[in-house]
């Protein structure tokens, strides 16, 4: 199982014709969303009332999170996304609804419902994080909250060329969503990516690409995963039900697993890590936009790693355009 180059797996003429494929293609991206926020300041001393630094603020930024922030990777792919989530009657969820609108997404299929919107603050002084603030409600979604999901997932799937599932284990996957959001892209034969955490973490049986990182997987078989024993991943495979299993695996790039059991690795493509917050996120949703685009589940993971390569470049949960994954191919290309 020797990683071999990613651009060996994908010629720049299909590569192209595939970003340029991934224009207006409409993907269902559903799933946890949040709201992000970072705090950036100075610490200039140590308080009086508690031995802990005094930040002073000198600046406030809010991004989108999670599902959300699959959503906005998707249409930065040039695809339209539909985020099908649930965010709180507040003013996190309206940011949350302004800020999908600005970059051209639907909100309509946010769903308001009586909890608080997901939201993470982070306090950053000298480029280093000093503490993060998490304000949510994890609990299962209410059976009428279900039912409301429900709906809203048959309307957005009626017109989808690609399903996402997102899962964050904030209450919005539920095995009857999963189930039923499974049932329905199978139905209309559009592929389905899954971004799993520990929670239904075998429930999603149908899957297209099952999308787990090596601490996930590890943590749901509750054993370690080696990468060198030929059976391993895709006895795994089998166990999940899915038809691929792509394990992204950091600084050693990813492993696909194929249903025929072969396991093709492919190396990551960063030149430079910098920040890799978000990274999960831009791979989920470069991997539904290739696959609506008609790339095989290689090709789909040949894009959606050069997308990483480029976003962990970047600080925080950032988008990665067309223009600079064609950018990354060629000096890739050029190196090798």
């Amino acid at each position: 199982m020797s990683p071999s180059s990613p651009a060996s797996h994908l010629t720049r003429e299909r590569l192209a014709a595939l970003l340029d494929g991934m224009r207006d293609r409409r993907v269902a991206v559903v799933g946890d969303a949040m709201l992000d926020v970072y705090l950036r300041g100075d610490v200039e001393r140590i308080s009086p009332e508690a031995p802990v630094p005094v930040v002073r603020v000198r600046d406030r930024k809010y991004a989108m999170g999670g599902a959300a922030n699959v959503a906005q990777n998707v249409a930065a792919a040039g695809a339209l996304g539909t985020l099908v989530a649930v965010v709180g009657s507040d003013e996190g969820g309206e940011r949350l609804r302004r800020m999908l609108r600005d970059i051209g997404s639907d909100d309509s299929a946010l769903i308001a419902i009586d909890r608080p919107t997901t939201t993470k603050t982070r306090l950053v002084a000298r480029s280093q994080q000093v503490v993060r603030f998490d304000e949510e409600d994890d609990r299962d979604l209410t059976d009428d909250d279900v039912a409301r999901v429900l709906a809203v997932l048959d309307r957005v799937l009626a017109s989808a060329d690609a399903l996402v599932l997102e899962d964050y284990n904030k209450g919005v996957l539920v095995a009857e969503v999963i189930a039923h959001a499974i049932a329905r892209a199978q139905a209309r034969a559009i592929p389905i990516i899954v971004a799993p955490k520990f929670r239904n973490f075998f429930a999603y049986r149908g899957a297209t690409i099952f999308k787990p990182n090596r601490r996930e997987l590890e943590s749901a078989l509750g054993a370690a995963v080696h990468l060198d024993d030929a059976g391993a991943l895709p006895a795994t495979l089998e166990r999940l039900g899915a038809r691929h299993l792509l394990l992204t695996l950091g600084e050693r790039g990813m492993a696909l697993v194929s249903p025929d059991g072969q396991v093709q690795r492919i190396p990551t493509t960063a030149r430079e890590v910098y920040d890799v917050v978000g990274a999960g996120d831009t791979v989920t949703a470069y991997l539904a936009t290739a696959l609506a685009a008609g790339a095989t589940a290689m090709e789909a993971a040949v894009v959606a790693n050069f997308a990483a390569g480029v976003e962990v470049g970047k600080l925080g949960a950032a988008t990665v355009t067309p223009q600079e994954i064609l950018d990354a191919y060629d000096l890739h290309a050029h190196d090798g």
